[in-house]
């Protein structure tokens, strides 16, 4: 009797001991972390590349002086609009002595073979009043002085330019006198009377008088890395904006990618280009920093989901997402995506707005289920 009563409890401490493994091994197989869910959103994808830049006046027009000289009189002053022709600057002619004396000769020598011709002139007149000599030789003559006398006047205003500039009669043409070349705003008046400036010739760009532009006709003017070069092309939309204007977005149009790149910091740019359009009234000063965010493709009004969310399978590479089927519970399901900015990817098929989505960032286990 006693022995199977010992037996009878060594048995009920078994089915005990049992009863406690199997418990601690099914709670040891739960899932002790519970994981919340998203949905997808309708909205707008925007892929795009930043490139940083300047704004610029599509041309820039360098106002130099024909001549050398000294700045006496400044007419304009920056921001102000000029048209074609308008009186810039005047210069003061500061003459070469080595050319001031070859003009003097010049003169010497012009003059002496006025006095000659017209000597010859005057006998040629007397022989042909006379009836010795023909018409034609007396009209030879007559050339002839007439010759030497406009190769001495042009000596003569040839020494006057050398000497001040300017000489009688060329009026608005006078080399002193320095005029806009084109229309538009004065960006910059780099020189102050009294300076000297050098003329723009062959061998020299000259000196800077003033900078002028057409500023309802500005660009963007930057650069891209080599990584983003290859997904760029012409006609992209881009999207401006200026550090110095604020809530303020300019669109444009790429027209410009350099075709060769250029070192900077170890890196490969390349220079791109964007004409500015519909700025309104607003005014965007030349040379300002600004960023060009360049649309490499748009989705309106999709379905997007947070990429976080999207895994992709160890085999076939596939993505797909778990969808709560219910508590705690998800089941897999593939789906086909398109275009991403990173943050959210567009959702082409595979579900639907209302479906709950795994999020695969547990929240910590509720106290009593550790």
């Amino acid at each position: 009797m006693k022995k199977t009563g010992t037996i009878l409890i060594l048995l009920l401490i078994v089915l005990s001991f049992t009863a406690a493994l199997y418990y601690l091994y099914v709670k040891n197989a739960e899932d002790p972390m519970v994981y919340t869910s998203e949905t997808a959103q309708i909205g707008t994808i925007v892929k795009q590349t930043v490139a940083t830049g300047n704004i610029n006046p599509r041309e820039e027009v360098l106002i130099k002086p024909n001549i050398s000289g000294i700045i006496d009189k400044i007419f304009i002053e920056p921001g102000q609009i000029v048209k074609t022709g308008d009186l810039i600057a005047e210069l003061r002619i500061v003459p070469n002595v080595n050319n001031l004396t070859n003009s003097k000769n010049q003169i010497n020598t012009a003059k002496i073979a006025l006095d000659n011709e017209k000597r010859n002139f005057d006998r040629q007149k007397s022989l042909f009043e006379k009836g010795i000599i023909s018409v034609n030789e007396f009209d030879q003559a007559d050339v002839a002085y007439k010759q030497a006398q406009q190769t001495h006047q042009a000596a003569i205003e040839t020494y006057e330019i050398v000497k001040t500039g300017t000489t009688a009669g060329l009026g608005s043409s006078a080399n002193t006198l320095i005029r806009a070349t084109v229309s538009g705003m004065v960006l910059e008046v780099p020189v102050k009377i009294g300076n000297q400036v050098i003329e723009s010739n062959n061998f020299n760009e000259g000196t800077t008088i003033a900078a002028i532009a057409d500023v309802n006709q500005m660009i963007f003017e930057g650069k891209v890395d080599e990584s983003e070069v290859g997904k760029i092309k012409e006609g992209l939309p881009l999207e401006i904006t200026v550090g110095a204007i604020n809530n303020k977005v300019f669109e444009a149009t790429l027209d410009l990618i350099a075709p060769k790149g250029v070192v900077e910091n170890g890196a490969i740019q390349f220079e791109i280009e964007g004409t500015l359009k519909n700025t309104d009234s607003t005014f965007i000063r030349a040379g300002l920093s600004a960023n060009a965010s360049i649309i490499l493709a748009r989705a309106q009004d999709v379905l997007t989901l947070k990429e976080a969310l999207i895994q992709y399978d160890s085999k076939t590479q596939k993505p797909f997402v778990e969808v709560q089927t219910g508590e705690q519970q998800f089941e897999r399901r593939e789906v086909e995506l398109g275009i991403s900015d990173g943050i959210h990817v567009e959702i082409l098929s595979g579900i639907t707005e209302s479906d709950k989505i795994k999020v695969w960032n547990p929240l910590s286990p509720p106290v009593g289920k550790r």
